[in-house]
């Protein structure tokens, strides 16, 4: 989602202006159209779950922020890996911080999703609007 997150009125309004934009399409595009979006559409549940583990990173792979995931994954095992050295407390720090981090991504995990399904839901649109 980033560090910006946008509200819940956003998030509707802009999944209600993509839905407009679907009933207006053709029958044989909005066929595809939904055919398409069925197999790329994320469950929230999914993502909350994969978040609600504490290995930090599983949920952004779920959404294929590979970056993000690989970055926080990294903090996650090095902060492991130090509870077990004489770093112990920076390895508590780290694994207390990211926790704290993601805690966000858990608590708004629905508005997460839902907002990736718009980006998703939206291209799909405009590659069929354009072929």
């Amino acid at each position: 989602m980033g560090i910006a997150m946008k509200s819940k009125e956003t998030i509707q309004e802009d999944e209600e202006r993509i839905r407009k934009w679907v009933r207006e399409l053709p029958d044989d595009k909005r066929l595809q159209f939904f055919k398409q979006t069925e197999q790329a559409l994320k469950d929230p549940d999914t993502y909350a779950a994969l978040n609600y583990l504490f290995i930090a990173g599983l949920h952004h792979f779920y959404l294929g922020k590979w970056l993000r995931g690989f970055i926080n994954l990294s903090i996650f095992i090095t902060g492991a890996v130090l509870l077990f050295t004489q770093f112990t407390a920076a390895g508590l720090l780290l694994l207390i911080g990211i926790t704290v981090i993601e805690l966000k991504d858990l608590f708004y995990s629905q508005l997460v999703v839902q907002d990736y399904n718009n980006g998703v839901m939206e291209k799909i649109y405009r590659n069929l609007v354009k072929g």
